[in-house]
């Protein structure tokens, strides 16, 4: 993990909240305190390729979209005795602004931004698993 600054909302003003919230069943995945502090320091965008921000305000995360600025998924994480655990999760279902997939698709989604571009890492077979749970577009 390499060392960044903590995120604020004024540092990223284009950010807009999600129209149409959509509740999602939280990962299963249980973070550790240093992973925790990690994600709290939320993401910016570094380049122009990046296409996620996040911001974590109160133990809520808000996930954007770097180029509209789209709020997308939003999550509360509570601390449980084994860790800290997403509790509630919510996606944007404005076709407009997302194309929102399954619930199984999205919660999956949702912990990979967290694990990937929050915590640099992932695990082995994801984004297959994602192929797999992804519903075809007409």
């Amino acid at each position: 993990m390499t060392a960044r600054d903590l995120v604020k909302r004024e540092q990223l003003p284009t950010l807009q909240p999600i129209t149409q919230p959509v509740a999602l069943p939280p990962p299963a995945r249980v973070w550790t305190a240093e992973e925790m502090r990690v994600i709290g320091l939320g993401r910016a965008a570094g380049h122009m390729d990046e296409r996620w921000l996040a911001l974590v305000e109160a133990d809520r995360l808000f996930l954007h979209r770097s180029w509209t600025g789209y709020g997308v998924y939003e999550a509360v994480f509570v601390e449980r005795p084994e860790g800290w655990q997403i509790t509630e999760a919510w996606v944007e279902s404005d076709t407009d602004r997302y194309r929102r997939q399954n619930d199984a698709y999205e919660t999956l989604f949702l912990e990979m931004l967290v694990m990937g571009k929050l915590l640099g890492g992932g695990e082995r077979g994801d984004w297959e698993r994602l192929k797999k749970l992804r519903t075809p577009r007409p």
